[in-house]
């Protein structure tokens, strides 16, 4: 029973959690996309499950970000967000490991939070679950665009009228109390255009790439004729998470609150009953950055070795800070580029973003690339095939971009990153072709201005000052030649020279800077 909720800070967000039980085990419970931890209680079948399932564990239940007893949010909630909520929770309850049981929508960010904390993660169950809500290649059991908009639209102009009940529990029919039930539990869960953004939001999520990546003890259970999640999605999860249990019921109900509920719960006691103290997990999830800076062998050079040390120090430092305020774990550090691992994909892009910008008041250009996906910890240390696809991200990548993996794209639904689509690339060793996004917008005019007019530049001679202004005139080498009564190989080697000492890849980037630069002019 409901005897009261307490609240777990997450960052600047009170999130609701009830304890209910005192067995040996903890156990998380995660509903699905929408939740009230005190009407919850109201629907007897609903509470038979928890107070069974509080009969064998120390059971945590909470309401997620945006619903329910929990904080409301002006922007949604990314997975990783809702993943540090679980354990601000766990931290709240003293709790260091737990088993995670995820619902509908619940169990997505539980298979995520498994990959991501093995260490704080002894089992994991999915009812009713799946990997991906919409259609993908390789995965033809999702629903259309056109399925979901029209599901949307339906969701909101219906809300609180218990429209769908019989979807998620065709055994029940037409129930009256179910009906009203569920009414009301979307009331007091959110409003009609924040379930609809919820909705929207975890349609876009796909961990079918994060499944392999899943170490600990899984229970998948799943209706076989499921309408909302297809048993197919079931199936495919089982078949790519490493030593996964499926148990199929011979139900239509998506809510394993009613027929099926002795059946699944036998299963669950059994399951997490019998886990035992595993040892330390040899993998995990991460979200890997590479970085590189631009030109960086050609600053060296033209720079001298103590300025460029000095400057190689400025990046060295606005990295670790960055890390450290995104929670980023160095892995390895050069002169050249660094490369890191972060446990929440959004956090991850978010400081490449600031870190990218942030040398740009240096004078310093990097590219860096973002993948996600299962590393292997020897020695504490993350390695595996995530840092090297990661690392050919970043080599595709332009100066100033940010260029992330669509496993990556596909994490951070609901973040608010924005993304543009720069096609397919293969990485030598590694099977298929990997579709690419540019996170964030393009560096702007100014911001390469801002670049290029940097005082760790190092001065232009007189006569790189007269071609530089003839390039930036849009003469060719062969007309500079002519003009300054140079042979076209010495106007060569003055490019060449140009490029290198100010860090550029193009002509127009020296026309930008002597614009802001018009002393040299």
């Amino acid at each position: 029973m409901f005897t009261g909720a307490k609240y777990a800070r997450s960052g600047s967000i009170n999130i609701a959690y009830q304890v209910v039980g005192d067995g040996p085990l903890d156990l998380v419970f995660v509903p699905g996309w929408i939740s009230n931890l005190a009407y919850m209680w109201e629907l007897p079948s609903l509470a038979a499950v928890l107070n069974r399932l509080a009969a064998f564990s120390r059971l945590i239940l909470f309401d997620k970000r945006g619903t329910g007893l929990s904080d409301r949010v002006l922007d949604l909630p990314a997975l990783e967000q809702r993943m540090d909520d679980v354990r601000a929770v766990l931290d709240a309850v003293g709790s260091q490991r737990a088993a995670v049981m995820g619902v509908s929508e619940g169990g997505v960010m539980s298979a995520l939070f498994a990959a991501t904390y093995p260490e704080r993660t002894a089992a994991l169950v999915m009812v009713g679950s799946y990997p991906s809500w919409r259609q993908r290649p390789g995965y033809p059991w999702g629903r259309t665009d056109e399925q979901t908009n029209r599901l949307q639209d339906r969701i909101e102009s219906n809300w609180g009228s218990g429209d769908y009940a019989n979807w998620y529990a065709p055994s029940q029919g037409d129930s009256p109390e179910l009906i009203r039930w569920w009414g009301t539990f979307q009331q007091m869960s959110a409003s009609p255009a924040d379930a609809r953004a919820l909705f929207q939001m975890n349609a876009d999520i796909d961990i079918r790439e994060a499944l392999p990546a899943i170490r600990v003890p899984v229970l998948i259970i799943h209706a076989q004729g499921d309408k909302v999640a297809p048993i197919e999605a079931g199936r495919y999860m089982a078949e790519r998470i490493p030593g996964a249990r499926l148990v199929e019921l011979p139900s239509d109900d998506h809510w394993a609150y009613f027929g099926d509920r002795e059946r699944m719960l036998e299963e669950v006691e059994e399951f997490l009953t019998g886990v035992r103290t595993s040892p330390a997990p040899d993998s995990m999830l991460a979200t890997v950055l590479c970085t590189s800076i631009t030109q960086a062998g050609a600053q060296a050079v033209w720079l001298g070795d103590r300025r460029w040390n000095d400057l190689v120090d400025r990046h060295q430092e606005v990295v670790r800070q960055a890390l450290a305020q995104y929670g980023g774990r160095e892995v390895e550090a050069s002169e050249r580029g660094v490369t890191a691992v972060f446990d929440g994909t959004a956090r991850a892009i978010r400081c490449a973003l600031d870190v990218r910008d942030d040398l740009l008041e240096f004078g310093l250009r990097i590219r860096a690339g973002l993948h996600a996906g299962e590393c292997e910890v020897a020695a504490g240390r993350p390695r595996g095939v995530a840092l090297h696809i990661a690392s050919g991200v970043m080599a595709a990548a332009q100066p100033g971009e940010v260029l992330v993996s669509g496993t990556v794209k596909d994490l951070v639904a609901g973040s608010g990153i924005e993304f543009s689509e720069r096609g397919g690339r293969e990485f030598e060793g590694v099977p298929g072709s990997w579709l690419l996004f540019r996170a964030g917008a393009a560096l702007s005019r100014d911001q390469e201005a801002a670049a290029v007019a940097a005082p760790s530049r190092t001065p232009l001679s007189r006569r790189e000052r007269d071609v530089a202004q003839l390039l930036a005139r849009g003469l060719s080498n062969r007309e500079i030649a002519g003009r300054l009564y140079l042979s076209e190989r010495t106007v060569d080697n003055h490019v060449h020279r140009i490029l290198g000492k100010l860090g550029f890849d193009s002509r127009v980037q020296v026309a930008t800077w002597l614009a802001r630069n018009e002393h040299l002019n």
